[in-house]
């Protein structure tokens, strides 16, 4: 396989996957950013700890779905996830208020 056709590949899943979050994003009502993925919940609980002056953030998301290119299924039920890195969550627009 070339340079050329993988990027051809990758271009494509690229554009089927931003296809189905179009498709899925009014399933939500959060969206979540960590400096590794994107994803959409329906619950986010997000804990500030710390220890030894290092803080961290853990999430734990519930009915989501991760923006990864390589997953299988892209659905979960459960996520936990642990950072020390920034964290962006915003809540989604209802479409009642639209």
């Amino acid at each position: 396989m070339s340079t050329d056709d993988l990027e051809r590949y990758e271009a494509e899943i690229e554009l089927q996957l931003y296809k189905e979050y179009k498709d899925v994003c009014p399933m939500f009502t959060h969206v979540v950013e960590t400096e590794r993925r994107f994803y959409l919940a329906n619950h986010v609980q997000q804990t500030v700890r710390g220890e030894g002056g290092r803080s961290w953030i853990e999430l734990e998301l519930r009915d989501a779905w991760v923006w990864d290119m390589y997953r299988q299924s892209r659905f979960v039920a459960s996520v936990r996830i642990v950072t020390f890195k920034d964290v962006n969550i915003e809540e989604l627009p209802r479409k009642d208020v639209l």
